[in-house]
């Protein structure tokens, strides 16, 4: 009996083998057609790179909403400084870009990076301090005047220092006094807009800021708008998407609804 045990299973074993090797195609097959479906879906998720002062004004939260409910997008929000931001769309791991470093951005533009980029809004850069005004700048019209003044008295400057566009901006105006700031007055934060202003009003110092950022804080600081108007303090910001072509994981279409959107009629 044992031996015709062993005759039954050996017999059956070729057709019980075919069936198994039948089902594990079968399963391997629908793990491939589900894979392509999965990978034929549209990307939902747009990432978008950008500044905190478009955070910290509240800019984005406004208009995000918006811009998910028209498309189906749901937004993953980056608020880094715009060097940052910039550097996340050189390596492909953003959708689109909203900064306001326009020769940075231009370099981006040059090697490939982003494309479709546009004018989205501009506002200016204002310098603040406190009421006491140490270095005496309050009403002056040019930044570069009033930053020799706060370096000349050794007053305290609060820098971003994080390679922001504001943190740019400033170095530029540092450029064309021909200084370069240094000393126990010269404090570089590493930090966003709105932290940046919060040092500032605590060390009762001078800070370069954006207009929105500040006019979003105010309430909360101790700092008066002093010096505004100089040609050098525009500040503008573009959009960009991040160039599919170049990156493969990037969601193109997304990329570029957001881009699309930012200028539309309707948020311009």
């Amino acid at each position: 009996m044992l031996y015709g045990l062993s005759t039954s299973l050996s017999k059956s074993a070729p057709k019980v083998h075919a069936k198994l090797t039948t089902r594990i195609l079968l399963t391997v097959l629908l793990l491939a057609v589900f894979a392509i479906s999965a990978g034929a879906a549209p990307a939902r998720e747009v990432i978008l790179a950008t500044t905190t002062s478009t955070a910290d004004t509240g800019l984005l939260d406004v208009l995000i909403p918006i811009f998910q409910q028209k498309t189906g997008y749901m937004v993953k929000t980056i608020a880094v400084g715009t060097g940052q931001a910039l550097a996340l769309g050189s390596r492909g791991e953003a959708d689109a870009l909203l900064c306001h470093a326009p020769a940075s951005e231009l370099e981006l533009v040059k090697n490939g990076d982003v494309i479709e980029r546009k004018l989205v809004m501009h506002n200016d850069f204002i310098i603040v301090g406190p009421a006491s005004d140490p270095a005496k700048v309050r009403g002056l019209k040019s930044a570069a005047e009033a930053f020799s003044r706060i370096s000349g008295t050794q007053s305290v400057f609060v820098s971003r220092g994080d390679d922001s566009g504001t943190h740019k901006k400033e170095k530029a105006v540092w450029t064309k006094l021909g200084t370069a700031p240094s000393g126990k007055w010269y404090v570089e934060a590493g930090a966003g807009m709105g932290r940046t202003l919060s040092i500032a009003s605590e060390k009762d110092g001078y800070t370069l800021t954006d207009r929105g950022t500040y006019l979003a804080f105010q309430k909360n600081l101790a700092l008066d708008i002093l010096v505004e108007g100089d040609a050098i303090l525009l500040n503008i910001y573009h959009v960009m998407q991040v160039n599919p072509a170049k990156f493969a994981k990037v969601n193109g279409a997304g990329g570029l609804a957001f881009a699309e959107f930012m200028v539309s009629p309707e948020v311009q």
